[in-house]
């Protein structure tokens, strides 16, 4: 809709008068939108990222023990290798992020 910013401005309780019941009801459903409400759960569903289906694979990992040039974080309690050691606090050991 193209806009004469050159035209004189009209106050709201003039256009309230001049507007006419049929514009008005015209301009109400122009307004209303024609979308239905979705829920996102339901669009998440749907959606699928691309490349192979994998929902029927398991995942398997070798786990190893606690190697002798590895620690265990007193803070965070994740396996560290030793050149991440920050410091000892209260007789446990902590890594560098967590000595921050």
């Amino acid at each position: 809709m193209a806009t004469d910013y050159d035209a004189p401005r009209r106050s709201e309780s003039e256009e309230m008068t001049e507007d006419s019941l049929e514009e008005l009801k015209a301009r109400r459903n122009e307004a209303q939108s024609g979308v239905v409400d979705t829920d996102e759960s339901e669009i998440a569903e749907n959606f699928e990222l691309p490349g192979a289906d994998l929902s029927g694979e398991e995942m398997t990992v070798k786990v190893l023990p606690k190697q002798a040039d590895e620690f265990t974080c007193s803070s965070c309690f994740l396996v560290h290798h030793r050149s991440r050691l920050a410091e000892e606090r209260n007789g446990g050991l902590i890594c560098r992020d967590c000595a921050l």
